[in-house]
């Protein structure tokens, strides 16, 4: 059964929801599979109230993209560091969701300086492609989240739907898989960012809102 990656272990087994995480101990080992991460300045972690929930990217000083389903009050980000209690924190003063797909755009109160920034598509990876997943999530079917930033390799089989009916990648385990706390998070391919973590059934499947198809809303709300 497919779940949003973001929400926690107990809603993922009775709904369909999407995938963002509770917090939890920062424990070792650490995406379900995958490896550890040593160097992703762009990237972003979501905190609401306080507590982690989210990851993400940073695509310019001003703006971090996320899920949809990950957004609310009391937004914070962490950013620039593999290990996100260490990055650079930034206070969320506004944030656009998109109409129809599982994005948004949170504002921040003030640039932040990033070593580098997220580079987005503007067309789908073909089918068969290997991409690659970023995220904090679950280390296992139940937690706990992971310190450290980590990545997993995923196949491309076919253009789908997201959480809230946009155009989605759907993605196949090669040695990883999406759970929950990866929700909003970036899938990669040839160095730019196709998706944005929506659902996923944590176990081999998972389902990334399409960057190029909301291209478009991103440029004109964000300025890239």
């Amino acid at each position: 059964m497919r779940a949003i990656i973001l929400a926690c272990a107990l809603l993922c087994a009775v709904a369909t929801p999407p995938a963002s995480a509770r917090a939890g101990d920062d424990v070792s080992p650490l995406i379900i599979g995958g490896t550890p991460v040593t160097s992703a300045p762009w990237a972003a972690a979501i905190y609401r109230n306080g507590s982690f929930t989210c990851s993400g990217t940073i695509i310019s000083p001003d703006w971090v993209l996320t899920a949809k389903h990950c957004v609310g009050s009391g937004l914070t980000v962490k950013v620039g560091n593999v290990y996100r209690e260490q990055g650079t924190r930034g206070t969320v003063s506004q944030y656009v969701n998109h109409p129809q797909a599982d994005q948004s755009l949170l504002k921040l109160s003030a640039p932040i300086q990033a070593g580098q920034f997220s580079k987005l598509a503007d067309a789908n990876p073909a089918n068969g492609t290997t991409n690659q997943i970023y995220g904090w999530g679950y280390t296992s079917r139940n937690g706990p989240v992971s310190p450290q930033l980590k990545t997993a390799d995923v196949r491309m089989t076919s253009v789908c739907r997201d959480y809230y009916g946009g155009q989605a990648l759907c993605t196949s385990r090669i040695n990883g898989n999406a759970w929950s706390g990866d929700s909003g998070g970036p899938q990669v391919f040839n160095g730019l960012q196709v998706g944005v973590a929506s659902t996923a059934d944590g176990s081999s499947t998972q389902q990334y809102s399409s960057v190029p198809a909301t291209r478009a809303w991103i440029r004109s709300t964000a300025g890239v």
